[in-house]
């Protein structure tokens, strides 16, 4: 390899230089004080562990995107974390056993194998909340509005909300009895809103079903949506009714906390259908061809790790939040230029200052106060005849 090109990086893995990596630290900081102020405990996940444990409930989807390496104590095959949000599963599950409602939230650096979309990131700063205990719609409702306050931190703008429900296509599905290779077809035609071919592949279903499957696909829009799938679905399984009455309940309460925000409603779409078993729900801004943070309800991730509890939670991409953001980058400290020197007077006056919150720069020998602005420096620390003191450059 030639010299130049041992230092680039792999195609989807990126470097975050100054100030960028300040700016992004200091919003981590803060949106963890805010899931603070919400009730939510910050715990911190291993960035690699078996295999077994970090794909357990993950679907074939995250399975791809995990790097896999041989531990060489164990010989078990181990993997690089492509999402947290399984590991805080299992730390609610196995490890802290609460009993009632438990507020967990994270934030750390996630690897991809494969990027989600061609131009994401390999190498995302996951940040997120889970919700363990609580199967009810109020847990729903707040996981959505911790997500909304978390983009409404990092003022983005224009955002869009996409709300279903994977109930109600999981309903009818096993009322119509599908075989898991028909199942998926229609699941797939339904994403690509394929409605002729979901006509076709379900030409063979008892009338009623094979109706509403169809009628999935055009159920899409606003609030009027879910009234409109209320009247279509009114003889479906009673799991599809339920499905739509939580789902109602989120809606009009989220509509009411936010009145001025788009909800998109579309009962065809089965973002994580494998993974989570309730509501789903992800944000949208223009230009942007991925959602910018999604989650959803994922009841049954906990028995795989002997404990099943009722689950909801959110993540995004930490750099995404602060690149589209409007959030204007807090201005890095200025600095004091202190001279080189091991003099015990000078190293006191530098630790009290940095003491009082002050950022120092002590010279290295070879430099001077000419190379105060590089680092930083509007000011100097000066000796006189009565100690060291700081003066303006």
């Amino acid at each position: 390899m030639a010299t130049v090109e041992r230092w680039l990086l792999p195609d989807g893995i990126e470097e975050v230089l100054p100030p960028q990596a300040a700016q992004i630290e200091a919003t981590r900081r803060q949106v963890l004080d805010m899931f603070e102020a919400w009730g939510y405990e910050f715990v911190v996940t291993p960035h690699i562990e078996f295999l077994e444990s970090l794909l357990t409930g993950a679907g074939q989807k995250l399975d791809l995107r995990t790097f896999k390496v041989t531990d060489p104590q164990s010989g078990h095959l181990m993997g690089f974390r492509a999402d947290i949000t399984p590991q805080v599963a299992r730390m609610d599950a196995h490890s802290l056993r609460r009993e009632g409602p438990s507020r967990l939230c994270y934030a750390g650096s996630v690897v991809h194998a494969r990027p989600r979309a061609l131009s994401r990131s390999r190498s995302p700063i996951q940040l997120g909340a889970e919700l363990y205990g609580d199967a009810s719609p109020a847990a729903d409702i707040e996981v959505i509005s911790l997500m909304l306050a978390t983009l409404e931190h990092a003022e983005i703008a224009d955002i869009h909300m996409d709300l279903g429900h994977v109930g109600v296509y999981r309903g009818l599905a096993r009322a119509a009895n599908l075989s898991d290779d028909l199942e998926a077809q229609i699941f797939d035609a339904l994403q690509r809103k394929a409605v002729d071919e979901v006509a076709a592949l379900t030409a063979q279903l008892p009338e009623k079903l094979a109706q509403m499957l169809q009628q999935l696909s055009q159920l899409c829009g606003g609030r009027e949506v879910l009234d409109q799938a209320k009247t279509i679905l009114a003889d479906a399984p009673e799991s599809v009714l339920t499905a739509l009455d939580q789902l109602t309940v989120v809606a009009d309460a989220l509509i009411l906390r936010y009145p001025h925000l788009p909800f998109y409603f579309d009962l065809g779409e089965l973002r994580g259908y494998h993974y989570h078993t309730g509501v789903v729900f992800a944000a949208f801004v223009p230009n942007v061809g991925q959602s910018i943070a999604q989650g959803g309800r994922y009841d049954d991730i906990g028995a795989v790790f002997g404990r099943a509890r009722p689950a909801t939670g959110f993540s995004t991409d930490l750099k995404t939040l602060v690149n589209l953001g409007q959030r204007k980058a807090a201005e890095l400290p200025s600095g004091i230029w202190a001279p080189t020197g091991a003099a015990d007077d000078l190293w006191q006056a530098v630790c009290a200052l940095r003491n009082q919150g002050q950022r120092v720069v002590q010279a290295l020998p070879g430099q001077s106060v000419s190379d105060a602005a590089q680092a930083r420096c509007d000011r100097q620390l000066v000796q006189n005849s009565s100690g060291w003191e700081v003066q303006p450059l």
